[in-house]
């Protein structure tokens, strides 16, 4: 089929990429003139893992190309894919201009029947206001259908969930689209959930917000863990081995960020509001995981007692592994924190350190190593705060040696705290 991806984000890049895999002729569409020449030039503006590789071989093949015009996009597809920011606003609401303003693209540039699918994170009842938006700017006579198709998406880890996905949510307000819909994902071979348009977007919102349940559980269990003398990754283990729970999201840390779950979690929670339901348990969410974040601190201050001038190395400033996105980064938080208080900060990740001098400008006290074994060399503490499986590699010898004094905080608990007592060393981790 001939698509057109309208966004070249995360989300519509990876998108794009996949179907082009699989065999569509993909066209993608972004306003940002650089962005597009980028890609066209073989370059990636993002850290996806495998991404660049799909990207450059489907280029090549001539299934994947990059333009700036929606008209063009358009007219050279059968479904239009609507992928772009919804950020998120101060009252917990999501901004939706971007997506009305492609909307309004979109329709000035029909000129036959064509399927809009909106595979942005949407709240309930865009489809709604997207159709009307398209009927009200479309030439006379042309039809169309609206389609919800949410994506799933985990940064990190996003070609592989889209080409092997759990499965497929297509949300229409009418039967019509349902076959294109089936024949554009059968060489995925997943199930394909038929819904109306509504329940389609508020699966998305319902699932980002059911897993950052789960891991603000996970967060409150280790805080009853530390005062039981308890260990999270064994109660959390006994947990997740009945079929009924599951093992995953159920990690205790620093709690969760970037660009999903802290913006889906509000915006639910305002759709709520406004739907007439106070969504209580989910704010409860919000403010477990804020809180983790203080008693990690307080952690640090309870065994450095001041912070002024200590020297601290930290691993990690992505939100989480195998992606360079800094967005709602609780290592970024923990960083601002930690210099606030007026400590000397050395700190190291894989991908995201160019990302990271915008939030975190170097200066004498943030100091940027390329090298993760020398992050630890003169410092007063260690604290691991990205779970990038490289730091589990770290030189834990060498640390203690160049370190004035051998204290890790990890906030991941990547390491076993036996074998780090053993080496010597101060270690706190997250309810264990």
């Amino acid at each position: 089929m001939r698509l057109c991806i309208i966004g070249t984000g995360y989300v519509g890049l990876v998108t794009g990429a996949c179907f082009a895999e699989v065999g569509h002729t993909v066209v993608c569409v972004d306003a940002d003139a650089k962005k597009v020449a980028l890609l066209r030039s073989g370059g990636i503006p993002i850290y996806e893992p495998g991404l660049e590789e799909v990207v450059r071989r489907n280029v090549a093949s001539g299934r994947l190309s990059f333009t700036g015009s929606t008209a063009e996009g358009v007219a050279a597809s059968e479904v239009v894919f609507i992928a772009v920011p919804t950020p998120p606003q101060a009252d917990g609401s999501v901004d939706m201009s971007y997506i009305e303003a492609v909307a309004r693209e979109v329709a000035a540039s029909l000129t036959a029947y064509r399927i809009i699918v909106d595979k942005s994170t949407v709240p309930v009842k865009t489809g709604e206001k997207v159709t009307e938006t398209i009927k009200r700017y479309c030439p006379a006579g042309v039809d169309f259908d609206v389609v919800s198709n949410p994506e799933f998406l985990r940064e990190g880890f996003a070609v592989a969930d889209l080409m092997k996905p759990d499965r497929i949510v297509v949300g229409v307000g009418s039967p019509r689209p349902v076959a294109a819909m089936r024949e554009l994902y059968a060489p995925f071979d997943a199930p394909v959930i038929v819904t109306d348009t509504n329940s389609a977007e508020l699966i998305k919102h319902a699932a980002n917000s059911f897993l950052a349940l789960k891991i603000s559980y996970a967060n409150a269990l280790s805080v009853i863990c530390d005062a039981a003398g308890a260990n999270i990754q064994e109660v959390t283990r006994g947990m997740g081995l009945d079929n009924r729970i599951g093992t995953r999201f159920l990690n205790a840390g620093l709690g969760f960020g970037g660009s999903c779950f802290p913006k889906d979690l509000s915006a639910f929670i305002h759709i709520s509001e406004q739907l007439g339901y106070d969504f209580r348990l989910l704010k409860e969410v919000q403010q477990i995981n804020a809180d983790q974040m203080v008693r990690f601190v307080k952690k640090i201050h309870d065994t450095l007692w001041v912070l002024k001038d200590k020297r601290i190395g930290v691993l990690g400033l992505a939100f989480k592994q195998n992606t360079d996105d800094v967005r709602t980064s609780p290592a970024i938080d923990l960083c601002q924190r930690l210099a606030k208080e007026g400590a000397h900060l050395r700190v190291s990740d894989p991908q995201a350190m160019e990302k990271a001098k915008a939030l975190l400008p170097p200066s004498a006290a943030m100091e940027y190593v390329d090298d993760m074994d020398a992050v630890a060399e003169g410092c007063d503490a260690l604290v691991i705060a990205t779970e990038w499986p490289q730091f589990t590699q770290l030189d834990l010898a060498r640390a203690k040696r160049s370190m004035r004094t051998p204290i890790i905080f990890d906030g991941r608990n990547l390491f076993d705290p036996a074998e780090m007592k053993r080496l010597g060393f101060i270690y706190k981790s997250v309810g264990r």
